[in-house]
């Protein structure tokens, strides 16, 4: 039996740049929803949802030493209307290529750019490809061609995807975008030579083309048939006399013809019947596999797409504690307690975010809990988990500093299934989509899981952020050399024993700490232990219950009166709403 590696690449763009009919142009077998099968998707000409079709070849010259036999290339054929930005995001975090396709007549839109944020967060390798050029009157077809090249690397140079190669295409020349058949894609020499290639190899087919161009970017991915099954589904439907079939992605280990399988969402197990790839029944697939399970006595209906895996083994969520970074080209502000649509593998729902960091004064503390600079840049998943033991600070708004870690608490409007160490990437779905502005706000990585459905007292109390907190009172007079009565540091009805204890400052230098309530109108006893200096005393106007009389007859000690200045923290999540110092 041939061991195939299996290669996703992702055909991303924005709607109507041509990514079907390049999609279409390479494969030789099409999958569920390849091509825009869709009733939807014929009438209205653009592609509505994730499109898989695929081809092999043999394995180019640097991976011949693996253990691979055969390549298997499956493109992952990606919506691009503003309005499926959800479905892109899902289909996107399972390829190990890109290719950016762009209308070479008009350029960087919207969607394009918010794609190639996209692929900035899940894969690390792209392809650029200029398309239609066909439209271009031939006499500037090359000077218009070249600006357009020179414009993307400007695009790209800040990107992680900076002097990735760029190529020029004519996927569907002359055509309508349902009809490919009468006319040959144009560009294949031209993009020989743009990879790099020496010879011409006249009338190649796009397949051994492929080969050429994307042999030399093609890797091994990590991957492994160890650990947990796990399998992302993008379509589900009946065959007749047959079962339920599941097509989808291997996220992570493998299965097996007669495996029990658990469909996560809906906490059901199913044994798995048989197993295909593009149509070839194999005896069982692993990870990074695109494959279809078929499955008996099973309602497609209860499925669009979701998570299978092996049971037991997938948590619902009701929050998560993540590691979040703030996308660049985000214009917005991502304020804590304000909501956004957060992206989890195919599941999208509304989450209430509150931010938090750590105090420059934690030293080292921030590197022990943080990865490095370039691993915040990509959050590739480090399975690291969240260090409750560390205090952080309360932050209103998240910063675009990406040098320093920043976090996040994330709750789910409904709870979602998913790996713990998933990526999530929040959007405002809910702005203008012909806006012409990126909807992706930030991108996250779960470090903490939490699946308790009463997390607020089980789970947040161990959560140490604070915020900084100052109150400022005055003065009223002197209690005696050691002590003050101090007024409007705190109100009436305030609880003064939760800030017995506590440290003040006086403007005039001297320290004390909060000895007690003094009265029922809201003033404290302030003791200063090593007490009042003897000009404080006279600035007050002496001691005792006269010095109030004297305070007010002295013009110039009134327009001066001494200050009592309180610094403290407070734990937004102690259900004992206790002051700290």
């Amino acid at each position: 039996m041939e061991d195939i590696l299996n290669f996703n690449i992702g055909m991303l763009g924005h709607v109507d740049s041509g990514k079907t009919s390049l999609a279409k142009a390479l494969s030789t077998v099409a999958s569920t929803a390849a091509f825009d099968k869709n009733p939807q998707s014929k009438e209205r000409g653009i592609t509505l949802d994730l499109g898989f079709s695929s081809f092999s070849v043999e394995l180019p010259a640097h991976l011949k030493e693996s253990k691979f036999t055969k390549l298997q290339y499956t493109l992952v054929d990606c919506p691009g209307h503003a309005s499926l930005i959800k479905t892109i995001i899902g289909g996107a975090q399972i390829i190990d290529l890109m290719v950016l396709v762009i209308d070479v007549i008009k350029g960087v839109q919207t969607q394009t750019a918010e794609c190639l944020v996209i692929g900035e967060i899940v894969c690390n390798r792209m392809l650029v490809v200029l398309n239609k050029v066909d439209l271009l009157a031939p006499e500037k077809r090359q000077s218009a061609v070249e600006k357009m090249k020179k414009r993307m690397h400007k695009t790209l140079e800040n990107t992680k995807f900076a002097g990735c190669p760029i190529a020029t295409v004519a996927a569907n020349p002359g055509a309508s975008p349902d009809d490919i058949t009468h006319c040959k894609p144009e560009g294949i020499e031209e993009l020989i030579k743009v990879f790099g290639f020496g010879c011409v190899l006249g009338q190649s087919t796009w397949q051994t083309f492929l080969h050429s161009v994307l042999g030399q970017n093609t890797y091994i991915p990590n991957r492994s048939s160890d650990g947990t099954f796990l399998f992302s589904v993008d379509h589900c439907f009946s065959i007749r006399g047959q079962g339920t079939v599941m097509t989808g992605t291997v996220l992570s280990g493998k299965v097996s013809v007669n495996d029990t399988v658990e469909i996560s969402n809906l906490q059901a197990t199913k044994k798995v019947k048989s197993i295909q790839m593009f149509r070839k029944p194999t005896s069982s697939v692993k990870q990074g596999d695109r494959a279809g399970l078929c499955v008996t006595q099973f309602d497609p209906k209860l499925l669009e797409r979701g998570l299978v895996c092996s049971p037991g083994t997938l948590p619902t969520l009701y929050a998560a504690i993540v590691r979040i970074t703030k996308i660049a080209y985000y214009v917005g502000e991502v304020l804590t307690k304000s909501k956004f649509h957060v992206t989890i593998g195919h599941a999208t729902v509304m989450a209430r975010i509150t931010i938090f960091a750590q105090d420059s004064s934690s030293g080292d503390k921030v590197e022990a809990t943080s990865p490095p600079v370039g691993a915040v840049e990509n959050l590739q998943l480090t399975q690291r988990k969240f260090d409750f033991s560390v205090d952080y600070i309360f932050r209103n708004e998240l910063s675009k500093d990406k040098s320093a870690p920043q976090w996040a608490l994330l709750e789910f409007e409904k709870p979602v299934v998913c790996k713990p160490d998933s990526l999530a990437i929040g959007s405002r779905f809910d702005s203008d989509v012909n806006a012409n502005k990126c909807r992706l706000a930030f991108k996250a990585e779960i470090l903490e899981a939490i699946t308790s459905k009463d997390y607020v007292s089980s789970v947040l109390p161990k959560l140490k952020v604070y915020k900084n907190k100052s109150r400022e009172g005055t003065v009223e007079r002197v209690h005696d050399e050691e002590s003050v009565i101090c007024r409007g540091l705190l109100k009436k009805e305030t609880n003064v024993a939760m800030f017995t204890g506590l440290r003040v400052e006086l403007s005039t230098g001297e320290r004390g700490i909060i000895e007690g309530s003094f009265g029922l109108s809201g003033k404290v006893k302030i003791r200063v232990r090593d007490g009042l200096k003897p000009e404080t005393i006279s600035l007050l106007g002496g001691k005792g219950k006269k010095s109030k009389k004297k305070l007010a007859e002295s013009s110039e000690i009134v327009s001066q009166p001494v200050k009592v200045n309180m610094q403290f923290l407070r734990y937004i999540y102690d259900p004992a709403k206790r002051m700290a110092q």
